[in-house]
């Protein structure tokens, strides 16, 4: 009995995010729908001032990477950080290679998803982060890929830590487009 109540608890927290509709206006080419143990965020990828990295977000989307991968590193008033699914724990990257920068003159505000990388301006790879504020010092150094056009309040839940002790997830990650 215990079981089953584990199980229907987990779904509900999966299956009122799947009921939302996306944003009027979406290219849904070009964004991606999280769906989260606290709900769904929808982030408007940036082709235009990232077409790599736009273009291997999706493609790890595709391929299902993303998916039961936990926010490791959330850090109140600065960001929440995602994206490896090789080791769960942020020292990870996927089996494609790093990317180069693609650097622009959109600055860091909340809600701006970025790429992760090492010292190494050009070793993104898997990894982003969605920012919680501003982060002018971010701004040209840093990848910005898109933003988040809906569940910056999901964001706001997401349990804060460096690592973070039992994370959320991104319990499924899909193109929009991809969606039926």
């Amino acid at each position: 009995m215990i079981r089953i109540l584990a199980f229907v608890a987990a779904l509900l927290c999966v299956v009122p995010a799947v009921a939302q509709p996306l944003p009027a206006n979406l290219d849904k080419a070009n964004a991606i729908v999280i769906d989260t143990t606290k709900g769904r965020i929808v982030v408007k990828l940036r082709p235009d001032l990232a077409p790599q990295h736009a273009e291997r977000i999706k493609q790890l989307a595709r391929d299902g990477y993303y998916n039961n991968v936990p926010f490791h590193r959330v850090i109140e008033g600065f960001m929440a950080q995602t994206g490896d699914g090789k080791n769960f724990n942020g020292t990870g990257g996927s089996k494609y290679p790093n990317l180069p920068a693609e650097f622009s003159n959109v600055p860091y505000k909340r809600g701006i998803v970025g790429m992760a990388r090492t010292s190494d301006p050009n070793s993104a790879n898997s990894q982003f982060f969605i920012m919680f504020a501003d982060g002018s010092s971010l701004n040209g150094k840093y990848t910005v890929i898109g933003e988040v056009v809906s569940g910056m309040d999901v964001v706001d839940k997401l349990k804060r830590g460096e690592p973070v002790a039992d994370p959320d997830k991104m319990v499924k990650v899909q193109v929009a487009s991809d969606i039926k």
